[in-house]
């Protein structure tokens, strides 16, 4: 994938949230220096560009669409398992 082309996205989802919410997004160089950021400061990183590029088209600040829930749970999940290896 090109650089202009990188899509990153931040979730948070606060326990009193219906569904997690968009915190960030970014295209190109700016992606491509959250992702630096992320992995400076040990945040979890997962790579799905169709999941990625949905959720970019989305308003920051917004609940995840409704057809992304099963996918970021399973996101979610994944790093969830992570941190309990640890």
């Amino acid at each position: 994938m090109k650089e202009q082309d990188k899509v990153a996205v931040s979730l948070k989802y606060p326990p009193e949230a219906e569904a997690p919410f968009i915190s960030f997004s970014a295209k190109g160089k700016l992606a491509e220096k959250m992702i630096e950021i992320a992995n400076e400061n040990s945040i979890p990183i997962v790579e799905d560009n169709l999941t990625a590029n949905i959720l970019s088209a989305a308003e920051i600040g917004s609940m995840i669409p409704e057809s992304t829930w099963k996918v970021v749970a399973q996101i979610f999940s994944v790093i969830v398992k992570s941190d309990d290896l640890l």
